[in-house]
């Protein structure tokens, strides 16, 4: 996914003959901490909060501010990962999005972002979710997948996650299934470490509920 393809244009960007008072609001509207500036199609920079919540006469336009603007920007073209990337690296809000031209098209929002990564990441599917700890070199999601289809399930989505300073790989998986006993007993029997384990429901055959019984008889 590229940006142009995530680019909102239902957040406008705002002017230098905006006033402080306006751009303030339009962040709390929108409940993001900046917004970039644009004159026509020229990007002049991203404006942050925190330069105008000291600034005493509100009604002043920011293009008579001394403001110290920040200049991050996305090209078109730019995978979503490296948006990512550059939102956390500068604890960003909104990213503005440009062509080659250096022509303003549009902002990505952290919001918008995390929309697309709850997609990605299979977030709204029903299933359960398994945490295994490997080694570096082990790193085989085919054979992780052949686990999984075994059991009559199927891979939604899996991301890898690695530490500094170690040869440890923490892998991610998420399934559609949720009764995943089967398949956690297949990868302990690969002699995969099984770190983790969410929203798995386990075979229910009445015991639990008639020992429950027993000990409210015991107790009266």
């Amino acid at each position: 996914m590229l940006a142009a393809e995530l680019i909102s244009n239902a957040i406008p960007p705002l002017k230098t003959s905006d006033s402080v008072q306006k751009s303030l609001e339009r962040m709390t509207e929108f409940k993001l901490s900046h917004l970039p500036i644009v004159n026509e199609t020229q990007f002049l920079g991203l404006l942050a909060e925190d330069e105008l919540i000291e600034v005493k006469d509100v009604e002043q336009p920011i293009g008579a501010l001394p403001l110290s603007l920040l200049n991050p920007f996305v090209y078109e073209d730019a995978h979503v990962y490296d948006v990512m990337r550059l939102m956390t690296q500068l604890n960003l809000t909104v990213v503005p999005v440009l062509d080659y031209k250096k022509n303003y098209l549009g902002l990505l929002a952290a919001h918008h972002l995390l929309c697309y990564a709850s997609g990605i990441f299979a977030v709204k599917e029903p299933g359960g979710i398994i945490v295994l700890e490997i080694g570096n070199r082990n790193n085989s999601l085919a054979h992780m997948a052949q686990i999984v289809e075994a059991d009559n399930a199927q891979i939604l989505s899996s991301y890898v996650q690695s530490f500094p300073d170690s040869t440890k790989l923490e892998i991610t998986l998420k399934v559609n299934k949720t009764e995943i006993s089967g398949i956690i007993a297949s990868f302990e029997r690969y002699d995969y470490q099984v770190k983790a384990v969410f929203n798995s429901t386990k075979s229910d055959d009445g015991t639990e509920d008639r020992f429950n019984s027993f000990m409210n008889y015991l107790n009266v």
